[in-house]
């Protein structure tokens, strides 16, 4: 299956789950959640890594059960796992099931279980995720469009700006990551040596994100385009950019804030980056 034929799979569940009043934002938030907890399980059954999941919480014991004992374990999950630490924390920080049918959450699991997403190149499930997220975005009801800046756009940005090696990128208001992402897809095209993309992955990019659902999007889409570690620290802060100057400073900025509220004023860490391109 291609890239498109993979997105409106699974997109389509969502059709269903309208009718239960779960709006694309919510089925995106527990997509995420369940293909975080479906990757974790892979790389450390088939890749050997291990992952810091409580065994009582990881994915098999969520395909060991259904009905209401699916429900009450899938409360359980959430919670326990908002506790741990690093990325899987911010993953889950204020998770809800939104899904009140347990039929309805049951099949979503096993819609996931049936690939293995590891195997998978790193586009075809970064293009997947993106594509929801896009998705996402349309649907103005939710008022999702906020958070994503039309790819375009942001490419376009990041082509003036033109990012080099070795370098940090910063985005005090980074909604679901588009300019981390257009940034990573223009420096990896620069035939970079082992070294270079060991920065680019753990080390060039930082931001914040004080939504804490519009967080976990993108430390998700980030993830799935081989940025960051799943057992590492997060890439991207809850804390707000605006309310002081940070202590780490930055080659480049790329950002769309958003405007239209009186907290809406330039950032202290657009202040103190030292980007030397304007």
């Amino acid at each position: 299956m291609n890239t498109d034929s993979i997105i409106a799979k699974v997109w389509s569940f969502c059709h269903t789950l309208r009718d239960d009043g779960v709006s694309y934002g919510d089925y995106l938030e527990q997509l995420t959640y369940l293909l975080f907890l479906k990757m974790a399980d892979e790389f450390q059954t088939i890749h050997h890594r291990p992952i810091n999941i409580p065994e009582n919480y990881n994915w098999a014991s969520l395909k060991t059960k259904n009905g209401a004992a699916l429900e009450a374990h899938y409360l359980d999950l959430l919670r326990t796992l908002g506790r741990q630490k690093g990325m899987i924390s911010q993953i889950f920080t204020k998770s809800q099931n939104k899904i009140q049918d347990p039929a309805k959450l049951f099949k979503i699991i096993h819609m996931i279980d049936a690939e293995t997403w590891t195997y998978l190149d790193t586009d075809v499930k970064g293009d997947i995720y993106e594509g929801l997220l896009e998705k996402n975005a349309e649907d103005t009801k939710s008022g999702a469009g906020q958070y994503f800046t039309p790819r375009a756009l942001i490419k376009a940005m990041v082509a003036c700006i033109r990012p080099e090696p070795e370098k940090t990128v910063a985005d005090p208001a980074c909604g679901t990551g588009g300019f981390f992402l257009s940034a990573y897809n223009f420096l990896i095209d620069l035939h970079l040596d082992k070294g270079q993309k060991k920065f680019l992955k753990n080390s060039t990019f930082f931001g914040n994100e004080i939504v804490a659902n519009t967080r976990r999007l993108a430390l998700m889409n980030l993830f799935l385009h081989n940025i960051g570690e799943i057992t590492g620290d997060s890439l991207i802060s809850a804390a707000d950019a605006l309310i002081a100057s940070p202590e780490q400073r930055y080659d480049y900025v790329l950002t769309n804030p958003p405007f239209g509220k009186k907290a809406a004023r330039p950032s202290p860490i657009m202040k103190a980056s030292r980007s030397r391109k304007t």
